[in-house]
């Protein structure tokens, strides 16, 4: 059949699977949008384009399946960019189609041109300007492929506006052949027996769930080898929900900011699994004394990871869930009774040190989380923005469901809990989504609440108000002599801005007030914000200084400490 350009968008996308995209029209991209009328695709109208992106990529992370933003050009295509970025560097699979300037005008700074493949290439996995209409097709099924398979990632196409009014005879590609792409997906047999050899050696052995365990889907798998060979598990940040955190043997997750008990076990353990991670500096502080006890098996589906930062001691290149799998039969069970005493020890410290367990009168963010997280049965899907807000989520909401939170690690990007919330709703329509913001990070995307209340997205939506730019005031406070520069922020009334949008809201300022508050938001059939004023200058613990050992982590003063100067605590 003949079809333009335009139209042949919305038939590839459907041969996809796609039955949502996220975007906003402009020129340069009208005439696709003209034909999307046609199709039986959801199109959601963000507020900007920069949310198209993190709604994609929300949607992208709790569902699996690839995520689809599409922009106009020019200012279209670099408001993506902050989104693609945010979703390179979490291994989020998603494609992001960009309107262009016709070829003829190519190069000759036409109104609303920018080049965005050049502005893309560090942050995609693979872009596309397709300046023929014969090569649509192919793009598409090649974009979509190299986008969901191996390490996922973004994809950018981006489509010249006489490209998308030509018209050609449509076929689809029945396969995809990449001769330079071909993902590692089983792991090596030799080095899956080093690697259990390793670990039926181990007497302090410490499994760590990276993002990977979510991307490859491998909960199962790794519940499977973590039940049989009965060591702990810890996660990293995006690793969380790759494993129970109401199991027995989980430690909560790691590094920068979490459970002093994982991060004691790093320290301590003669062999780390680490599984679908990359090493980062939020996990490791001081990469070259992190472990400094252990062995390493790294598994890992991108080569281009395995010694980038730590060097393993064996390294499998292989999809997670394949690799646990292939790892289980190879295991022996283990009991490890002298570690998991040492573990219930550092427990223990860690449980006294816990702020829940103190009396005050104050109302501060921990206890919002714990109280949404109890609340809701620990059955939402989550969403966090970036900063304190982020780590208390992280620490005091139980994520026992793979996929249960999205949060932006890589790139750390403030503003993304929003949009990325509606992406959730979205893709999950019959589930409970929770979004956890601090005030600044609300401020940057707060725009999109036109969108949550013209889709009547359910979203429930706590902002935890504490007058700051929280995480950089912290830092201010411990590393800069409490020198607060332009951490300050004002904010409007929250509940009355969103029901300007038809949005209803409720301030709480007590503890008292908590509860009742969540379960009006609850209740509530559509969006629901709730603004939570808490405690201005409360701190995240623990915390590993940035470039330092876990060693080195700052931990909670207990009461009988507070009294003490910072540097004895």
């Amino acid at each position: 059949m003949e079809l333009t350009g335009a139209q042949m968008v919305w038939e590839c996308l459907i041969r996809e699977g796609v039955d949502v995209v996220f975007g906003y029209p402009g020129g340069s991209i009208i005439d696709t949008y003209d034909a999307m009328i046609d199709y039986p695709i959801r199109h959601v109208l963000v507020r900007h384009e920069q949310g198209a992106a993190h709604a994609a990529d929300g949607y992208a992370r709790s569902t699996g399946k690839v995520g689809v933003c599409i922009a106009t050009s020019g200012p279209g295509a670099t408001n993506l960019v902050t989104g693609i970025a945010t979703a390179y560097m979490d291994s989020v699979p998603m494609v992001a189609i960009t309107g262009q300037v016709s070829t003829a005008v190519l190069g000759r700074d036409g109104f609303q041109e920018t080049d965005i493949t050049g502005i893309t290439l560090p942050i995609t996995k693979h872009n596309f300007l397709v300046s023929e209409i014969s090569e649509l097709p192919q793009a598409f099924i090649e974009a979509f492929h190299i986008a969901r398979t191996g390490r996922p990632g973004p994809v950018l196409i981006d489509l010249p506006r006489n490209v998308a009014m030509s018209k050609a005879e449509f076929s689809y590609p029945d396969k995809v052949d990449l001769p330079g792409y071909r993902p590692t997906q089983r792991g090596n047999v030799r080095q899956l027996r080093m690697a259990a050899e390793l670990l039926n050696a181990a007497a302090r052995p410490l499994i760590i769930a990276g993002g990977g365990v979510n991307r490859a889907g491998a909960f199962e798998a790794l519940a499977a080898l973590a039940e049989k060979y009965r060591a702990p598990v810890a996660m990293t940040l995006l690793g969380i929900g790759g494993f129970p955190q109401s199991h027995p043997r989980s430690l909560g997750f790691m590094g920068m900011h979490g459970a002093a008990s994982a991060n004691m076990a790093v320290d301590k353990a003669d062999l780390v699994l680490a599984v679908g991670m990359r090493f980062s500096d939020r996990v490791t502080g001081k990469a070259s004394a992190w472990a400094p006890n252990a062995k390493i098996v790294h598994i890992d589906v991108d080569p281009a990871e395995v010694g980038k930062n730590v060097a393993p001691t064996v390294p499998i290149v292989g999809d997670a869930n394949l690799v646990l799998q292939q790892l289980l039969p190879l295991v022996q069970p283990c009991e490890f009774e002298p570690w998991w005493s040492l573990i219930d020890e550092w427990r223990q410290e860690e449980r006294s040190r816990d702020i829940l367990k103190h009396e005050t009168e104050e109302l501060l963010p921990p206890f919002v989380v714990s109280r949404i997280s109890a609340l809701t049965e620990g059955q939402a899907m989550m969403v966090s923005d970036v900063g304190q807000n982020q780590m208390w989520e992280a620490q005091y909401y139980s994520h026992d469901l793979p996929r249960s939170l999205c949060t932006s690690g890589g790139l750390g990007t403030m503003g993304y809990g929003i949009p990325a919330a509606m992406g959730v709703q979205v893709g999950n329509p019959d589930k409970q989504v929770w979004m956890v913001a601090g005030d600044g990070g609300t401020q940057m995307t707060l725009n999109q609440w036109g969108t949550i209340a013209q889709e009547k997205l359910p979203i429930k939506m706590a902002i935890l108000n504490n007058g700051y730019l929280g995480m950089v005031r912290q830092w201010q406070q411990m590393f800069f002599s409490s020198r607060y520069a332009a951490t300050p922020i004002g904010s409007p009334d929250f509940v009355r801005l969103a029901e300007a949008y038809g949005i209803p809201g409720l301030i709480v300022t007590t503890r008292e007030e908590v509860d009742d508050a969540i379960r009006a938001a609850i209740a509530h059939p559509g969006p629901f914000i709730i603004e939570f004023r808490v405690k201005g200058e409360e701190n995240v613990y623990p915390m590993v200084p940035a470039g330092q050992t876990v060693r080195e982590m700052i931990r909670r003063p207990l009461p009988s400490e507070r009294c003490l100067p910072e540097e004895a605590k």
